[in-house]
């Protein structure tokens, strides 16, 4: 079992921007105490281990929007930053189609060591850096950056943007109508998940509990499958993500 301890990785800490983004599945990787997980290198490199092109749109974003930048440094399939220790898709046994041999019979034991590897670190971290900015008057707008694939179970999605909301609504309505005004994305509330789905995790814990502006954005792979395509979606998006943030400000003095 693994005692090494997973840091989130934080990118322009000292950013003066009240956004923080947050990417829970940056990074494909799989430390060595884990093996391979009963993987091939081709399931290691798929959709199934990490959200691919979200880390480079999210550097992106931030990159435009002067904001800080908070990733994962570990595969999902290890530990899902973005599930509770005790929902299933934490260490899943299964991810759409593919078997992950590694995590099809996990002791209690291991659970907990991953949990400490992984969870606790990136959400310590992330709370800490939150509440840092909370203490500098720099209330912070909790933003995550995710990405889907455009076939799920062999049915097509034709959805390219989805912004998805945990209890309080605001940012993400204000994000999507941005989007429908400015971007020619094909552009849904609450797709292609929804709070419903326990997607919004990292959201609850982080953002929902303190009164902080909140939003998911998932942003359809097949969209971002270059280094080219990653800058130019940020390129698109900064300004709507910018313009959902003043939106809800605004509805803020008004009330």
């Amino acid at each position: 079992m693994a005692k090494t301890r997973f840091a989130p990785v934080i990118e322009n800490k000292t950013a003066k921007g009240r956004v923080v983004l947050v990417c829970e599945h940056a990074s494909n990787v799989i430390p060595d105490a884990w093996g391979d997980l009963g993987l091939t290198e081709a399931q290691r490199m798929a959709h199934i281990a990490w959200d691919p092109g979200a880390l480079g749109l999210a550097r992106g974003l931030a990159k435009r929007m002067d904001a800080v930048l908070v990733h994962a440094p570990v595969s999902r399939l290890v530990y899902d930053c973005n599930r509770a220790p005790d929902m299933a898709g934490a260490m899943p046994a299964k991810s759409e189609v593919h078997e992950v041999p590694g995590n099809a019979a996990i002791s209690a034991a291991e659970r907990l060591a991953r949990t400490e590897s992984i969870y606790l670190p990136f959400h310590d971290g992330l709370h800490a850096l939150l509440m840092q900015r909370v203490a500098m008057g720099l209330r912070p707008v909790v933003v995550t950056i995710h990405s889907f694939t455009p076939v799920y179970f062999g049915k097509p999605r034709s959805v390219e943007f989805g912004v998805i909301h945990d209890a309080d609504p605001a940012l993400a309505v204000a994000i999507r109508d941005a989007a429908v005004r400015q971007t020619r994305l094909n552009t849904a509330l609450n797709a292609p998940y929804s709070a419903a789905d326990d997607v919004t995790h990292t959201l609850r814990v982080q953002a929902t509990p303190y009164g902080l502006p909140n939003a998911m954005l998932e942003i359809r792979n097949d969209l971002i499958a270059t280094a080219a395509a990653e800058e130019a979606m940020a390129a698109q998006l900064a300004p709507v993500i910018n313009m959902g943030v003043q939106e809800i400000q605004k509805q803020a003095k008004a009330s």
